[in-house]
């Protein structure tokens, strides 16, 4: 038939593209999709490590004391001089600086055969008291007891003595010294003191006796000459 029109055909190739706009905007997108889950792929693989991920370990840095030293030539001993010997300059080798000696101060002193520490004593030694007493009882008996302070005269002259008696209250009743004049009895408080009416031979002995009441025989105080006595 003249009359009819003929439907157009679908073209292909390249026009078929030109002619579908919305086809190269799709895939335009399609391609921008693909790009941009790759760009987030890789920033996600350069992110830290997330909380509670092993962390490696950091190595220290060596410090001074790890770095070796190199050891360097070794210093030759100065030269002898004939006819001259070394002197000393302080403490030997074998005695610290820091060291004190007990029994006094120390001093170095530089000999022919090297240097000799001497020490000098701080004080004398004491001297034994000359006189010596030693307390005892002599009898008990119910309500008091007689005790009695025995002296002896160490030194080499002939000499007094001064005996010194303190007790847990009490009550004096006498005191007297065996064989020899008396002396003087002077009270006190709890105690007494008894001088010496002559004076004991050097070597000598002389015995001085006392009666006391209501009291404990252990004296709290017991003393010849200042120096304590003996036996309690």
């Amino acid at each position: 038939m003249s009359g009819m029109r003929r439907a157009p055909r679908l073209s292909h190739g390249p026009a078929a593209i030109v002619s579908s706009p919305w086809i190269v905007v799709g895939a335009g997108v399609l391609v921008m999709v693909v790009l941009l889950f790759m760009a987030l792929g890789a920033y996600r693989g350069r992110s830290p490590a997330p909380d509670g991920a092993p962390v490696p370990p950091v190595l220290p840095l060596p410090t001074a004391a790890e770095v070796p030293s190199v050891p360097g030539p070794a210093s030759s001993p100065p030269p002898v001089r004939p006819g001259l010997s070394g002197r000393a300059s302080g403490l030997p080798p074998s005695a610290s600086a820091g060291s004190r000696s007990p029994s006094g101060s120390a001093s170095v002193r530089a000999t022919g055969g090297g240097p000799v520490l001497t020490r000098s004593p701080s004080r004398a030694p004491q001297e034994p008291s000359a006189m010596t007493g030693r307390y005892r009882v002599v009898q008990s008996f119910d309500g008091g007891f007689i005790g009695e302070v025995a002296m002896t005269n160490r030194s080499g002259e002939s000499r007094g003595w001064t005996v010194r008696l303190e007790f847990s209250g009490g009550r004096l009743v006498t005191a007297w010294v065996e064989g020899v004049p008396q002396g003087t009895l002077r009270q006190f408080g709890d105690g007494f003191t008894y001088v010496s009416g002559v004076d004991v031979r050097p070597g000598g002995s002389v015995s001085l006796r006392f009666h006391l009441e209501r009291t404990s025989s252990t004296p709290r105080e017991c003393t010849v000459d200042g120096v304590r006595c003996g036996g309690f």
